[in-house]
């Protein structure tokens, strides 16, 4: 005899509602968010949301802003870069001489 329900996962309270398609991008959000991120004080992978965009570390306590969903972003990484001086990459154009 086969199964007679199929796992949802943290979608479970959404039932049938809202398209398949949005469930699947909630899933992956969702997930992203819960895991054990590391911490850029500590190294440890014990950081968790506190609320959107606030990440604190459970060992340590530091607590730093971050993405809605994830502690880093890219324009976050791109901006820390830039503020710490390291040259960004630029495309140069060559003259043609003639």
């Amino acid at each position: 005899m086969g199964k007679r329900t199929k796992k949802v996962g943290p979608t479970r309270g959404l039932g049938s509602r809202y398209g398949a398609t949005v469930r699947k991008r909630y899933i992956k959000v969702v997930t992203e968010m819960k895991k054990p991120h590391r911490c850029p004080q500590c190294g440890l992978p014990r950081v968790k949301r506190v609320s959107v965009g606030v990440w604190k570390c459970r060992k340590c306590g530091f607590t730093f802003t971050g993405g809605a969903y994830t502690p880093t972003t890219k324009l976050g990484i791109v901006a820390k870069r830039i503020a710490k001086g390291a040259p960004v990459e630029e495309v140069i154009v060559e003259e043609e001489t003639e």
